[in-house]
Formats: C-alpha cells, sequence, structure tokens
C-alpha cells in the first residue's frame, strides 16, 4: 500500500490560531482489544491511518482518499476491504461505522474515529492511530528482541531435559541395575523420574493439549478473566507490570477522552469498553454508578485496590483544579517510563535465571547418573 499524492494540489484554509492550540493529540491508547486479523495487521493499519491522515491534511474528502488508497493497494484481500469501507461512506455511513461493519477494526479504533468525527478533529485522530500502530510495532520488537532469546533458552532447555529423562537415563538405567546392587536415593529418584516420563509421555502431552485448550476456549468468560487476573496481580515483578500496563491505558484513554470534550461520565463508559481487563472494567462500572449518584471519581476510585493511593490523591487535586486531562497525562507517562525501565530490567534478569534454573536441573541429572559409578570407584557401592 502506498499512495504519490503529488497531484493532490487543493489546499487547505488555515486553521484559526485558537483552533489550532485546541488540537491535541486525540488517541494513542493501548488496548488489550488490539489484536488484528492476520490479513491487516498492525504494520498495515499504520501505513493505512498515515495515508488516509495525509490525504485529509493535503485537502481532500474521505471518498477521495479511500479511492486513491485502493488504487494503490496491490493485495486482493485488502482491496475488497478497502473498497468495502468506501461503498458504505458513498451509501451514507460515517467513517467510524464503515470499519466497525468489517469487524477488522477494535472497538478502540472505532471510538476513537467517532470522538474525532463528533469533535472535527478526525485527521488528528487518523494521526495519532498512525502513531500509535508504530509505537505498538516498536514496543513488539523490542519486548521479541528482549524475551525470545530466554524463551529460545527455556523451550531448548526443556527439550534437553525432557531428553535426558527419556532416553538416556534409561540407558543409564540399565548398567546400573546390573550391579544387582541398591541405587543411592538421589540416583534412584532421577531413575522414578525417568520412568514416569517414559511411561505417561503421551498422556502428558495430551494433558498439555487439553489444557491449552481449556484455556482458550474459556479465555473470554467472567470467571476465567477474574480468576486469571488475581493470580497475576499476585505474582511478584509480573503482576506489577500487569497492572502497570492497564493503568497506563486507563490513563492515557481517560486523558484524550477528556482532552476531545467528552463529559466525564461518557469517559468512563467508553474506557469501560476500551480496556478488556477485569478488575478495571468491574471498578469502572462501579465508578459510572457513583457518578451518576454524585460522587466525586477519586472518592468512588478508591475503593478499589488496583488504583494506587497515589493516583486517587493526584486526581482528587485535579478536580478541584478542574484539570483531570493533565494529570491523566502526567501519570501516563510516568507509568509508561516505569512500565519500559521494569520491561528491560525484567528481560536481562530472566536470561541468567532460566541459565541458572536448568543447569541446576541438567546437573542434578547429570550427578545422579554418575554417582554409583564415582562410589564404585572409590569402592563405596
Amino acid at each position: 500500500m502506498g499512495i504519490n499524492i503529488k497531484n493532490i494540489n487543493q489546499e487547505r484554509p488555515e486553521a484559526p490560531k485558537k483552533e489550532q492550540e485546541e488540537k491535541q493529540s486525540i488517541f494513542a491508547v493501548l488496548s488489550q482489544d488490539i489484536s488484528f486479523n492476520s490479513n491487516f495487521p498492525d504494520k498495515k493499519k499504520e501505513q493505512f491511518y498515515s495515508e488516509i491522515s495525509l490525504l485529509l491534511s493535503a485537502g481532500t474528502d474521505i471518498k477521495t482518499a479511500l479511492e486513491l488508497i485502493v488504487d494503490e493497494t496491490e493485495k486482493e484481500k485488502d482491496r475488497k476491504l478497502l473498497e468495502g469501507i468506501k461503498n458504505d461512506i458513498i451509501n451514507g455511513l460515517s467513517f467510524s461505522e464503515a470499519i466497525r461493519k468489517t469487524g477488522k477494526f477494535t472497538e478502540y479504533e472505532y471510538y476513537s474515529l467517532k470522538v474525532g468525527e463528533e469533535t472535527s478533529r478526525v485527521d488528528l485522530v487518523l494521526t495519532d492511530l498512525s502513531k500509535f500502530f508504530k509505537r505498538q510495532i516498536e514496543q513488539k520488537r523490542k519486548i521479541s528482541s528482549t524475551l525470545s532469546y530466554p524463551i529460545f533458552l527455556l523451550v531448548a532447555s526443556f527439550g534437553m531435559v525432557i531428553f535426558l529423562l527419556k532416553f538416556l537415563v534409561p540407558m543409564f538405567e540399565g548398567i546400573l541395575t546390573s550391579f544387582n546392587k541398591e541405587l543411592p536415593a538421589l540416583t534412584q529418584f532421577v531413575v522414578d523420574a525417568s520412568d514416569v516420563i517414559s511411561d505417561y509421555f503421551l498422556l502428558f502431552l495430551l494433558f498439555f493439549i487439553g489444557f491449552s485448550l481449556l484455556i482458550y476456549m474459556n479465555r473470554k468468560k467472567e470467571w476465567f478473566r477474574r480468576v486469571t487476573a488475581t493470580v497475576i496481580l499476585k505474582i511478584p515483578v509480573i503482576g506489577d507490570m500487569a497492572q502497570k500496563i492497564y493503568l497506563t491505558r486507563f490513563c492515557h484513554s481517560m486523558n484524550l477522552l477528556i482532552s476531545a470534550k467528552n463529559p466525564l461520565l461518557n469517559s468512563i463508559g467508553l474506557v469501560k469498553k476500551m480496556i478488556d481487563y477485569y478488575p478495571i472494567q468491574t471498578a469502572l462500572t462501579v465508578v459510572e454508578e457513583d457518578i451518576m449518584n454524585g460522587k466525586l471519581l477519586n472518592e468512588s476510585m478508591r475503593a478499589f485496590p488496583i488504583f494506587p493511593k497515589k493516583m486517587t490523591a493526584l486526581i482528587k487535586v485535579a478536580e478541584e483544579v478542574n484539570k483531570l486531562d493533565v494529570i491523566f497525562q502526567s501519570l501516563d507517562e510516568q507509568y509508561t517510563k516505569e512500565l519500559d525501565y521494569k520491561s528491560e530490567i525484567f528481560g536481562k534478569l530472566l536470561e541468567p535465571f532460566i541459565i541458572v534454573f536448568i543447569s541446576i536441573i541438567v546437573g542434578f541429572i547429570i550427578i545422579a547418573m554418575y554417582l554409583p559409578m564415582i562410589e564404585i570407584n572409590t569402592g563405596l557401592f
């Protein structure tokens, strides 16, 4: 997908100074729901939003912009998707409704574009969606580069341990039992573990597959989301990182919705739909009801441990001076920095931890197998 806009000479009237001052970055919020069909991945979406934003800024209308993008799209599936959006707009749907109808875009994108249409800031929304996806791609690459080697090391090491227990230990077992002597307790333990692996390997494999399918089938059910969120939050380091991830999404969403002049109650309702995370969703359901009954935002949020005390204290000050968007932006930046730092440290510590852990297991197996031979050589066996 690529567009040549050299022949687009339409000029857009310069916005009044006041309007330009009001134009802020609208949407660049992390959302758990952002998981796209492989036919239209993040990279293509980043390019799509970038191109259509550029065309609108050059003075073209949305229909012409989509026609230009369709003409330059090479893949047939992508072309059909974009042609469908264009035809729906021609038939009277708004841009936000048209992308929602395809089923290829998330609620986040729909609501952000809807807010942009209502506030006449679609070009800014599109620009920020492009920046958001660019940041998402960079974050994924960073996480992949940080965790790819430790994960590979863990999988390879696990496979090596299985190989030792299933193939190598039985070979030693045949040699050791030929001595007709009682094996040391350490060696006997490893031999018993090897027998279990050999006898029930297929059963273990089927159990693992069945357990994975069970998780996949129940991943969206309320009880499963509640249990997994509770367990993850209790895990040291990982729980804190998970909390920071969703607090960042919450703060960024609130900042950008409020800065787009959305009422607080409406913003809470939209954020609840954008962030598919059980502790925050359930909390916001109660917060929404409390605000309708006259409670302040900070008062309602204090009842939920998912929101840190520092956050609610700052929100209290923001409500008093009517600067909620500024406080949420500040919190978003703070949590983002903390999350980046902790992710980097976690990645650096994970690799040596895995190496040490697997080395201990492999060393334990090897020592257990050679212990009888050492005892024979020393005359103790």
